[in-house]
């Protein structure tokens, strides 16, 4: 086995092990509403978002094909890797995408510690441009394209990141408003027993839409990467493995269930009532398939989250925690910058052993390390599907509910 494979190998694992932290950093996305209003138990939740996710991670590959090269200059325009970064067998390449992947885990792993619905997909990116900004400088990162499309971070990360959660929010809240005028002098156990089916039927949609466009980051990634080592070929398609792969893995981690982002989006920022719920969903719903259609790499955080917010403007009297939204979006703010961060301090004490097998082992074992404190403190205060819907109570925590259970 030569050092390249066994670094191949690591940046697969490393792959499959992003992916999973976006199935469960991201189940929010889909099933918060829904177990908030009590339209599916917690368990049965995640475990319906884990089936749809993986059924969706097999429905498109757009976004897989167009992933990294959208915001880092490390592919040419064919989406061979460049020359420069395979004369050594790939290993330049592999180090820069296994310490981008490396960024994106640490940045889930502490947001998800916190209970914050940051954006797995600006993880990953965020996490690739600061490895290849360490790597090959400034010039490494495709800013904004050529100009004749939307491209590069700012068409493909920054303007989306902009745009996406206003625009869901606009939708879910006039959706929310014609709900309530349409069902206005109908008694409300009717309507929430309605809408409860409604949810089931609307988040179900969200957990297919989050699979045709999150799992596809990661497959892109992988295929990339083994492009590089010469192991594929074809730049039109994903090897089937690949798919298989990553789907299982987001399927796993979204079943985990992310239980504190799952908090604080059904319960700290509004109080959902079944239509509420229905309407966000919807809108999610809506952006994100249409994101995949056109093969942008959306953020379904911001998009659920705007959602969630627009269903509390549109409902009439509606309580909205603006200081919880104000904490979610400063954390939208700093997790690009910080897993940029993360990924190029990865890179640099790899490249300063060598670069090539002994810094790869290194940063790989610095993550298993990061990853297991960061779940070990989080036992520390754990919730999970018996106290995921306890009331929310700022005056103690905004994150952790008053009485935890095991």
């Amino acid at each position: 086995m030569t050092e390249t494979t066994v670094i191949l190998a690591l940046v697969v694992i490393t792959a499959l092990g992003f992916d999973f932290t976006n199935g469960f950093h991201d189940t929010a996305n889909a099933m918060a509403t829904s177990i908030a209003t009590g339209a599916l138990r917690p368990k049965v939740a995640v475990a319906l978002s884990g089936i749809l996710n993986l059924i969706g991670a097999f429905l498109s590959v757009e976004v897989a094909l167009t992933v990294s090269n959208a915001v880092v200059r490390i592919q040419n325009s064919d989406g061979t890797p460049k020359d420069s970064l395979t004369s050594d067998g790939g290993t330049a390449l592999l180090l820069i995408v296994l310490c981008g992947l490396i960024g994106g885990i640490v940045w889930n792993l502490l947001t998800w510690l916190l209970g914050l619905p940051s954006s797995s997909s600006h993880a990953l990116f965020g996490g690739l441009v600061g490895a290849t900004i360490a790597g090959l400088g400034w010039a490494g990162v495709n800013w904004n394209g050529d100009g004749s499309k939307l491209d590069g971070v700012i068409g493909k990360v920054i303007l989306p990141a902009l745009m996406s959660p206003v625009i869901a929010g606009l939708v879910a809240a006039v959706g929310t408003w014609i709900i309530y005028k349409v069902t206005v002098g109908v008694a409300a156990r009717f309507t929430d027993n309605g809408f409860r089916w409604g949810q089931i039927g609307s988040a179900s949609l969200v957990s297919l839409a989050h699979g045709t466009n999150d799992a596809q980051k990661t497959m892109g990634v992988i295929t990339l990467a083994l492009i590089a080592t010469g192991d594929w070929t074809d730049t039109k398609n994903i090897p089937f493995w690949v798919k298989a792969a990553c789907a299982l893995a987001i399927a796993l981690g979204t079943y985990l269930g992310g239980w504190r982002i799952i908090r604080t989006l059904g319960k700290g920022l509004v109080e959902i009532a079944p239509p509420q719920g229905m309407a966000a969903e919807s809108a999610s719903a809506a952006v994100i398939l249409a994101s995949s259609h056109l093969g942008f790499a959306l953020s379904t955080t911001h998009v659920a989250t705007g959602s969630i917010l627009g269903s509390g403007v549109g409902k009439p009297g509606a309580q909205v925690r603006w200081r919880v939204a104000g904490r979610m979006v400063a954390a939208w703010l700093i997790t690009l910058p910080s897993a940029a961060v993360v990924g190029a301090i990865m890179w640099w004490i790899g490249h300063a052993l060598g670069g090539g097998l002994a810094g790869a082992i290194i940063v790989f074992v610095l993550l298993l390390a990061a990853a297991g404190y960061m779940y070990w403190h989080s036992r520390k205060t754990p919730i999970d599907h018996n106290n995921v819907n306890d009331e929310w109570d700022e005056k103690t925590s905004e994150r952790v509910p008053a009485g935890t259970a095991s």
